[in-house]
């Protein structure tokens, strides 16, 4: 006799970055925005009435939407919005990644992907990145079941020139090709205007690194009416109310302040490329980051070290132990003062490393 257990689905989950309990640490671990919401962000919480969360909110979130529609100069009818990126991703995988042929993303990219292909039983091939971890689009022309991969890489932050991703979105047009931008404002070329040229391309990016509200979960994409159509449908199919109240009326406010959302990006901008001059200068290497967060590797000292001595120090940096980049941490790039804190520490514990050779 079997048991229950035989009829569960079971993945291996992905694992986020850890989330220290504690307040006095420098936390560079989960590529949030260091710097808090637009002002308007505040205001429009502080005027959301508590007793209206008694109600439904509206299933189209059509302030965020229209709001979003306005700033990128599109249709409402070409934005899809879900609770945070990873659930439009999520719903993508569901509506779009329907077929027998495997579907294809980099071997070096956000693992979550292959948790949703196993979750949704949907066929994946992992395509290697090159030595330098770029995208090659060859690699991409391919029979296969749809295409995801994120721009600029995560983890690590190679960005595609948009030319090279409509390639590999014109040679799919079979397919859907999903273009992950959660990490496009930090200098990356954002491939939104092809979506007027390719109704088989969906643009994604996310209200929780450039906006600074990862505490809202607010995602959202772009493409051809046709495709988000039939996303819309997977998500009244799935959960009407995914967007709650709060929500829409700080995602609205958020894109209504455009100038405190570049002169945020432009912060982290000129710190990621400082720090990348400051860790040069420690024999660190890396490829050349367009994200908020720099892929480091040090010429002598182990990652797997540095990573367990900055967690001594209450600096949290993150570390993938997997293969080809075990010898690599992710540094997101926080105010000026958390990355002095963080070479200070990395002075002391190299200075250490030198002594005991």
């Amino acid at each position: 006799m079997g048991s229950f257990e035989d009829q569960i689905r079971k993945v291996t989950p992905y694992t986020p970055g850890e989330q220290p309990k504690t307040q006095n640490v420098v936390k560079l671990n989960t590529n949030e925005n260091p710097y808090p919401p637009a002002p308007g962000v505040t205001e429009a919480l502080k005027n959301t009435e508590a007793d209206t969360l008694r109600l439904y909110p509206d299933p189209t979130a059509s302030k965020l939407v229209g709001a979003i529609a306005d700033y990128y100069g599109v249709k409402p009818s070409r934005v899809f919005v879900g609770v945070g990126s990873d659930d439009v991703i999520a719903m993508s995988f569901l509506t779009f990644f329907n077929s027998e042929k495997p579907i294809l993303f980099p071997d070096i990219s956000y693992s979550f992907y292959e948790v949703w292909a196993e979750a949704f039983r949907v066929p994946y091939h992992r395509v290697p990145l090159t030595e330098s971890f770029e995208i090659d689009p060859a690699d991409y022309a391919a029979d296969c079941g749809g295409i995801i991969f994120p721009n600029p890489n995560a983890p690590t932050g190679v960005a595609l020139p948009a030319e090279q991703v409509e390639q590999i979105v014109r040679e799919n047009q079979d397919t859907v090709v999903i273009v992950d931008e959660a990490y496009i404002d930090f200098g990356g070329e954002s491939v939104l205007p092809l979506t007027e040229k390719y109704e088989n391309l969906l643009v994604v990016q996310t209200f929780s690194k450039s906006r600074q509200m990862a505490g809202m979960r607010i995602g959202f994409a772009i493409g051809s009416e046709k495709l988000i159509k039939y996303l819309s449908d997977m998500k009244y199919s799935f959960n009407s109310y995914t967007m709650n109240r709060p929500s829409i009326e700080a995602g609205a406010a958020a894109v209504a302040d455009d100038a405190y959302f570049k002169e945020t990006c432009a912060k982290i901008i000129g710190t990621r490329e400082w720090a990348k001059t400051e860790f040069r200068k420690r024999g660190f290497s890396f490829a050349d980051s367009k994200a908020n967060f720099i892929f480091v590797r040090h010429g002598s000292a182990a990652a797997r070290d540095l990573f367990a001595k900055l967690r001594e120090r209450n600096i949290f940096v993150r570390y993938f132990d997997q293969p080809r980049i075990d010898n690599y941490l992710r540094v997101t790039v926080g105010t000026r003062e958390q990355m002095e804190a963080l070479f200070s520490a990395l002075d002391e514990i190299l200075a250490e490393d030198e002594r005991k050779e």
